[in-house]
């Protein structure tokens, strides 16, 4: 897929480009120092690298494994069975949209693109609908690993409570996302109510495809075809945690403490910074607090990071744990914006031009937003009503 055009070699965009990252660079330095400031992006880059990056590698390939067990042998097409009831008064939307939700909870969003790149999956659906499924898959992107992952880093089951509490905090955003999106995509297609009550939609054959050989073949197969594909993913996350992650990280913190005089100094060491976006944060605060009922100014760095790369935002957790800047309700938020947004200001254009509909990719983006905030909002009121 080809979204390349060609554009002039110098233009504003160059010196816009410029002034930024001159800019942001130059302000970094002038509180850091040149040699700390570059010590400390290698420094953290590295620490992210080994002890964040493999970690979440590792979870994928057992989703992955598990993902593809799943569907060799049935079990993704009995959850999309039970499951297909709800899609309709929920999302107004095929029972086989199940299959979406499943697969992209298990992978990332972009499987749904595969879905719908399929005729089998695609006969289900109204033309209008077909753009919906972005917002859909994108709402459970990474799911089963944004979820194992922010269960797993507290003791005991505090951490899973919240975690599940932001699970279902996903699903109410993305039922706004698909239904805000249905009022463009109704709009952009021309949808009839009456013409389309005349038309009948093919149903399934029943049947599913799997690979040859004998059971245990099959078993050992999956796993490892599924396990392959949680390496891809990992190895896909590392720049959007290396990169996004380190720019947010030395704009989030604050340089180490001198043991000595307890004042603040800059020695080059991972995880030093600026303390740029807690600023930001203390501004925005009194809104945050209120909708999202974060503990710390800190803790707006998770969804900010995650608009472009969720697996860079769940590199931030264990630093924010450790530095106690986060709670079980911020993981249950971190748990329900991590699904929902899921790196979708990345994504959404590239799963649109896919779709077809690439004019419609700014109204999804809209979508989705106010989906992840009606995700946040109803995972935090969900902790302190449940939690």
């Amino acid at each position: 897929m080809d979204n390349t055009k060609r554009k002039k070699e110098i233009g504003l965009d160059t010196f816009i480009t410029l002034f930024v990252v001159v800019g942001m660079f130059t302000y970094i330095a002038s509180v850091m120092g040149v040699g700390n400031m570059f010590n400390t992006l290698m420094a953290t880059a590295h620490d992210l690298l080994l002890n964040t990056v493999f970690f979440i590698m590792a979870i994928a390939v057992l989703t992955g494994a598990l993902s593809k067990l799943f569907s060799e042998f049935g079990v993704i097409a009995l959850v999309n069975k039970i499951i297909s009831p709800i899609m309709k008064p929920l999302y107004n939307l095929p029972g086989a949209a199940a299959l979406g939700v499943v697969t992209t909870f298990l992978s990332d969003n972009p499987a749904i693109i595969g879905l719908a790149a399929d005729s089998g999956f695609k006969k289900y659906f109204k033309d209008w609908q077909i753009p919906t499924l972005c917002n859909l898959g994108t709402s459970f992107g990474m799911g089963l690993i944004v979820w194992t992952f922010l269960s797993s880093q507290g003791n005991g089951s505090e951490y899973m409570k919240a975690a599940s509490i932001g699970l279902l905090g996903a699903v109410i955003g993305s039922i706004v996302s698909v239904r805000v999106m249905m009022i463009f995509t109704k709009k952009f297609f021309g949808y009839d109510k009456e013409k389309e009550a005349l038309q009948k939609l093919a149903k399934s054959d029943g049947y599913r495809e799997i690979t040859e050989g004998s059971t245990v073949e099959r078993v050992l197969n999956a796993l490892l075809e599924g396990g392959k594909n949680g390496v891809q993913i990992g190895f896909d996350i590392i720049p959007g945690v290396v990169v996004i992650c380190s720019l947010v990280m030395i704009l989030t913190y604050k340089g180490s403490v001198d043991p000595q005089t307890g004042n603040m100094v800059y020695t080059g060491a991972a995880y030093e910074g600026v303390a740029l976006i807690p600023k930001v944060g203390a501004f925005l605060s009194p809104v945050l607090n209120t909708l999202f009922g974060f503990t710390s100014n800190e803790a707006i760095a998770f969804p900010l990071t995650a608009l472009g790369s969720v697996g860079a935002a769940l590199g931030m957790v264990p630093k924010l744990l450790t530095d106690g800047s986060i709670t079980a309700n911020d993981i249950a938020v971190f748990t329900a914006l991590g699904m929902c947004w899921s790196g979708y200001l990345s994504t959404h254009v590239g799963m649109m031009d896919a779709l077809g509909v690439r004019k419609l990719a700014p109204k999804a983006i809209l979508s989705h937003t106010l989906g992840g905030l009606a995700a946040g909002i109803s995972a935090h009121f969900l902790f302190l009503l449940l939690g």
